[in-house]
């Protein structure tokens, strides 16, 4: 009876002891240390990794900052083989075979060595930390892939580089081109009433308004006050070759001054002298221009006399700007006023009394050419 009492017992307790030690066993083990650098001070916020014998990752955790600067632990960690890696860059790297035999293993401390260092080690009291076979723990030599990898990122790293520059320069000569010559991308030229000139681009327009696209921006100008809209576009006759040392600092030549009047009834002095009893000669309203059945352009417009004497032979002169070289061509209209005749017998119809009006009138045959653009003068004699 002794006998089978105990045998229950045994049959009892044996279950018992074999969950105990199956739950032990699924909760694992934990390992806990510390990482230090070459010179022994503390690496906080570097990955440390869990390694199995054959290089595979188990877990991976981070190094603590603070107040437990470098200390990091692996929980649930089962029995076995196992390496602890470390890179902290420059600061050097390690890599340490650990043995959990059923028990926690704490108080591991790894310090990183520098390529030309040996490989890290760590001491544990009463912990077996040999390598396993198969698993090399010699550090002396760099490791080749690492360098090679930093130099392949700093190559990469200096080309990217290298063509964000060349980006910039390249910007920076094509803004310097437009500057130069708008008409590279702006194909209107609008003259507008105070002599100013806008180039750009129309973007929208309606009776009373224009919207253009320039080079500072987007401008709304009154239709009001447009003399001239003129579309320039470029053919292949009108093209001309630039030397390719000069290219990129090529700059027209500006547009050439006209002479002033010259005047045979008194000297520059006596007339700026006796400026208000002079004759002033000035453009109402604007210079209009129209197109034939045939291809010539004809430009109309009229002069006032404002000044308190008469102007004798007033023309306009008309300069008109052939191509970006400075190329320029001359024509010259008179006005048409009242006749006059001189002493000398000669009789003239441009004669422009004070506050009198006379219109003007230029043919510019098909034959002239293009041109992308003009200025004028108004000229004038004055006589006894």
């Amino acid at each position: 009876m002794k006998i089978e009492a105990c045998m229950k017992r045994l049959i009892f307790v044996v279950p018992l002891l074999l969950l105990f030690v199956s739950s032990v066993q699924a909760k694992g083990y934990a390992i806990t240390g510390r990482v230090l650098d070459a010179e022994g001070e503390k690496v906080s916020k570097t990955t440390v990794l869990l390694l199995n014998a054959d290089g595979s990752e188990v877990q991976r955790t981070e190094t603590k900052g603070g107040f437990g600067k470098g200390k990091f632990k692996f929980k649930k960690v089962l029995s076995g083989e196992y390496i602890l890696e470390v890179d902290a860059g420059e600061r050097g790297k390690a890599s340490v075979p650990v043995s959990v035999i059923a028990d926690n293993v704490e108080d591991l401390e790894i310090r990183l060595t520098k390529a030309e260092e040996a490989a890290g080690t760590t001491a544990a009291a009463g912990v077996d930390t040999s390598a396993p076979e198969g698993v090399s723990t010699a550090g002396g030599a760099p490791d080749k892939d690492y360098i090679i990898n930093e130099l392949s990122f700093e190559i990469k790293k200096i080309v990217a580089e290298i063509k964000n520059l060349n980006s910039e320069l390249n910007e920076l000569k094509a803004m310097s081109k437009m500057w130069v010559n708008p008409l590279a991308i702006y194909s209107k030229e609008i003259i507008l009433k105070n002599g100013s000139t806008v180039f750009g681009k129309i973007v929208y327009q309606d009776e009373e308004t224009l919207k253009v696209e320039t080079l500072v921006g987007y401008l709304i100008i009154d239709r009001q006050n447009v003399v001239r809209i003129i579309d320039n576009v470029v053919t292949e006759e009108q093209q001309e070759y630039v030397p390719e040392q000069i290219r990129d600092s090529y700059t027209p030549p500006p547009m050439p001054k006209l002479a002033e009047p010259k005047y045979t009834s008194a000297s520059p002095m006596d007339r700026e002298a006796s400026k208000k009893y002079s004759a002033n000669c000035v453009l109402v309203g604007n210079i209009k221009e129209r197109k034939d059945t045939q291809g010539n352009i004809i430009f109309t417009g009229e002069v006032k006399n404002i000044g308190g004497r008469r102007a004798d032979f007033v023309k306009v002169d008309f300069v008109f700007r052939k191509n970006w070289s400075g190329e320029t061509k001359t024509l010259t209209t008179f006005v048409r006023g009242t006749y006059h005749t001189f002493d000398s017998g000669i009789t003239t119809d441009a004669t422009l009394l004070p506050g009198a009006v006379g219109s003007f009138e230029l043919y510019v045959p098909h034959s002239f050419g293009s041109f992308i653009g003009y200025s004028y003068i108004i000229d004038w004699e004055e006589y006894e």
